[in-house]
């Protein structure tokens, strides 16, 4: 959110782990020598980002994307804290499609949203939503919010479930949300100046039950270069993983991964990002092939990155 990017700001002598956001010929992809994904579902190698459109005045604190299970080139996306429970159908260009007013629960900071199983083993699409944000790591318990996705993109008041949890190691501050649309297992990834982030399993999630996080391991890129995760995206294949932080966007990648865990061994590549204000959102396209990157603050750059 908003807050954490400027205090990251603000201890970037004293914590390598943040930096100003990149601008042009400066952006982290400039010049990007691209590692192949061979062997894996998807794109071997990706394009430069392009813009596609721009973020709506809808969604001025734009703080997660997902991509629609239901209907192609229909992208989930939420406003960041103290705005209204919305969600919105947005298309590539940033076009709102519909608006969905959300009831049953009064979220606190909702930071990402990805679409996969209801529950685990089961074939109905849900959106789930993390309400995670915890700068100062003192709550309690979070929540995830979980409604079947429609199957018509227009307005609508729907009423969500609430899925409460704790972390079995106490609280933490998490933006990254990932649903495996193949098992159904629900993860966070944590928000550290330690690491790229602490992965967290969450189990037992049921309405008026407490469910757990068990902590997976953690994730680091190359020399610790970066930090700070402030999106996350698990492609259909299960065997890449998304996660972006507010300068760039890595790639990790696991031939044969069957669940969360395996990504703690995974091989971690930069892959092309994009120069945005405050980069907060990314989600892997409905096909696996390519990825939509975008931004709080309305007008700021959407950016689609493809196959090569």
């Amino acid at each position: 959110m908003r807050f954490a990017a400027a205090a990251g700001l603000l201890l970037s002598v004293a914590c390598s782990s943040s930096r100003p956001t990149p601008t042009g010929n400066n952006a982290p992809d400039a010049g990007l020598q691209q590692v192949p994904a061979t062997g894996l579902e998807g794109c071997l190698l990706y394009t430069d980002g392009r813009q596609t459109g721009t973020v709506p005045r809808q969604v001025p604190e734009l703080s997660g994307l997902a991509a629609s299970q239901k209907h192609p080139g229909i992208f989930w996306g939420h406003n960041d804290s103290n705005n209204p429970f919305e969600l919105f159908a947005l298309d590539e260009a940033g076009a709102v499609k519909a608006t969905l007013t959300l009831t049953g629960a009064d979220p606190r900071d909702i930071e990402d949203v990805a679409v996969g199983p209801c529950a685990p083993g089961g074939k109905e699409a849900c959106i789930f939503l993390s309400d995670t944000g915890d700068n100062f790591e003192r709550r309690k318990e979070v929540r995830l919010f979980r409604l079947p996705e429609p199957a018509a993109v227009e307005n609508a008041t729907l009423p969500v479930e609430t899925l409460l949890f704790t972390y079995e190691d106490g609280p933490h501050d998490a933006e990254s949300l990932i649903v495996d649309g193949r098992s159904g297992q629900v993860g966070v990834l944590t928000k550290t100046r330690a690491s790229l982030g602490d992965l967290y399993a969450v189990e037992g999630l049921k309405p008026g039950a407490t469910g757990k996080a068990r902590k997976l391991g953690t994730l680091r890129v190359p020399d610790d270069v970066d930090r700070l995760a402030t999106a996350a995206s698990l492609h259909p294949s299960g065997e890449r993983l998304l996660v972006r932080t507010y300068t760039r966007v890595w790639e990790l990648r696991r031939p044969d991964a069957k669940r969360l865990e395996d990504f703690v061994q995974a091989q971690v590549v930069e892959v092309p990002g994009a120069s945005q204000a405050q980069s907060e959102a990314v989600t892997f396209l409905q096909d696996g092939r390519g990825y939509l990157l975008g931004s709080e603050f309305a007008g700021e750059p959407l950016v689609r990155v493809d196959c090569r």
